[in-house]
């Protein structure tokens, strides 16, 4: 039949472009990344899942390069090659500097006098710094204060890892379910920063691995988008709904291959993810798949413009979101 056919191509694909990923890890190093806590974008996240923040700083450096070529060229003639090399020096140094600065946070009082205010609560969550956080509470603070986004510092500790400052919080009442304005819990917060133990103490603490967001996608949904292997082995653990379908009706399968997150497919495969569910366009995971091969086909058949052969987005040099190209 068609269809346990086409299932069964598109698990060969699969099983193919897990072998080329892992070949691919071994000659690079990983570099999660994190999101910020200014604005959330969910569609921004299901459509694009993760973004790299090495590959956009690779993208930003070539564009500097190319409309700085011009300008390094008038100094070499105008003032020779040692103005090119004093210049370099001095980049080099202020890169150096900006690292240094980076890396040393500024350190915390060693006793806090006078009120803390809610914005510096919050923001001693995301900074782990626990004097701050201890300094509110013990002054009657509410563990619930939050923002205008309505995001507490439960959810910023959680992005950030910060379990000392989460305990905390928790033993002094913080609600371990509230929902921002997107309906996203500090459980979907902890998915998108990666932290499986954060994940295992809030789910210690009561809470609810099923609630959904404001696309009705669940912890496990935000797991695969982001790409956060543990989480997902830990969730399918569980016994959750493997395929649980968001507002799109895309369950984490669906997610999985058009992110192309290959370990996460096979994960989700191994434990009963359905191949052949329809979301609301009528796609299933293998229509998915499929489209991968016509979108490779595309590529050998168009290649493109030299400008854009630079190594940053190269057909099949793992783009986060490939776009898919309608079979002939």
């Amino acid at each position: 039949m068609e269809g346990p056919e086409a299932v069964q191509r598109a698990t060969e694909l699969i099983e193919q472009r897990l072998a080329q990923e892992e070949e691919t890890e071994k000659l690079k190093k990983a570099n999660p990344g994190k999101l910020s806590m200014d604005m959330l974008v969910l569609e921004e996240e299901k459509r694009l899942g993760m973004q790299s923040p090495a590959l956009q700083k690779v993208k930003g450096q070539e564009r500097v390069r190319k409309t700085s070529l011009d300008l390094r060229r008038e100094i070499i003639d105008v003032g020779g090659i040692q103005n090119l090399i004093e210049l370099r020096k001095k980049r080099k140094q202020k890169k150096r500097d900006a690292l240094a600065a980076a890396q040393e946070p500024p350190p915390e009082p060693e006793e806090i006098t006078g009120p803390v205010d809610e914005e510096t609560f919050l923001k001693a969550a995301v900074e782990g710094k626990m004097k701050v956080i201890d300094k509110y509470l013990a002054d009657g603070g509410s563990a619930d204060t939050c923002d205008e986004f309505r995001r507490t510092a439960l959810h910023r500790a959680s992005l950030e890892g910060h379990m000392e400052i989460l305990q905390k919080l928790l033993e002094n009442g913080a609600t371990v379910d509230f929902q921002d304005r997107l309906d996203c819990t500090a459980m979907h917060w902890a998915c998108r920063g990666g932290h499986l133990e954060v994940v295992k103490l809030l789910q210690s603490r009561g809470a609810n691995t099923n609630l959904r967001d404001k696309l009705l996608s669940t912890p496990l949904h935000v797991a695969v988008r982001t790409g956060h292997v543990e989480i997902v082995e830990h969730f399918l653990s569980l016994g959750l709904d493997i395929n649980a379908k968001d507002r799109e009706g895309d369950s984490a399968l669906h997610d999985a291959v058009r992110l192309n997150r290959y370990k996460i497919i096979k994960l989700l495969l191994l434990h009963g993810a359905d191949m052949m569910a329809k979301n609301l366009a009528g796609k299933t995971p293998t229509d998915l798949v499929q489209l991968w091969q016509a979108d490779t086909l595309h590529a050998l058949e168009h290649p493109e413009p030299e400008s854009e052969q630079n190594g940053l987005e190269r057909p099949g040099s793992g783009r986060e979101t490939p776009q898919p190209v309608q079979a002939q």
